[in-house]
């Protein structure tokens, strides 16, 4: 019974914890083109709620922020503490990745999990956390039009599926405790986040330049 309640509270923990780093990365995001503060509640909201909107449709269960209003308080402090930092920190950038690579991690698990409690097919499952990873961040940046991350040079998604995929081969196969099963699939998604932004790795590209192939 102890066990499940640690479960329980930890997994509310990673959902908190998500919804404030997605909020954040879209708080900063919005200001660093320069939006109002209403502006950037909305896309810290649209951040933090698209991916997880979009998976409880697939779901056919209830929309999770709309069931009470923790998530909504949470993106709402997530907004607030982005404006507070930004008076002490102007790299936008830098503190806009931490925060948005810590968003996917987290939310990838998120997606994952519902999955398996409704007791979908594995890969349906990492389908489902890629999903929720990476649909609130490609809503930001169509808000901010701008090109989402994911459809450009930038490793990702492929972020999510690695890592989504090393969380189920460990549920299912290894005998860790499902909190450090947890723990690894984040800091391995936010490590393969950094390191492909620090070496500049990309995904393989079907044309040579810009203008070749273009109609």
């Amino acid at each position: 019974m102890e066990a499940q309640t640690l479960h329980t509270n930890f997994n509310l923990l990673i959902e908190i914890f998500g919804t404030v780093s997605f909020a954040m990365s879209g708080a900063f995001a919005a200001m660093q083109k320069r939006f109002d503060p209403f502006g950037v509640l909305i896309i810290a909201f649209v951040t933090s709620v698209g991916g997880g909107t979009l998976r409880d449709l697939l779901l056919d269960v209830p929309v999770f922020w709309m069931r009470d209003l923790v998530i909504c308080t949470m993106i709402f402090i997530g907004a607030v503490l982005a404006i507070v930092v930004k008076s002490f920190e102007r790299n936008f950038k830098v503190t806009l990745f931490i925060f948005d690579s810590l968003g996917l991690g987290l939310f990838t698990i998120i997606g994952i999990q519902k999955g398996l409690n409704a007791d979908l097919h594995p890969i349906i499952c990492l389908t489902l956390g890629t999903i929720t990873g990476c649909f609130g961040g490609i809503t930001r940046d169509l808000f901010l039009n701008r090109i989402p991350l994911i459809f450009r040079k930038e490793i990702y998604a492929t972020a999510c599926i690695v890592g989504g995929s090393l969380f189920l081969l460990l549920t299912y196969y290894s005998s860790f405790s499902y909190m450090l099963v947890q723990i690894s699939t984040i800091v391995l998604i936010v490590v393969i986040r950094t390191l492909a932004v620090k070496y500049q790795w990309e995904m393989p590209k079907f044309y040579e330049s810009r203008d070749q192939g273009e109609f």
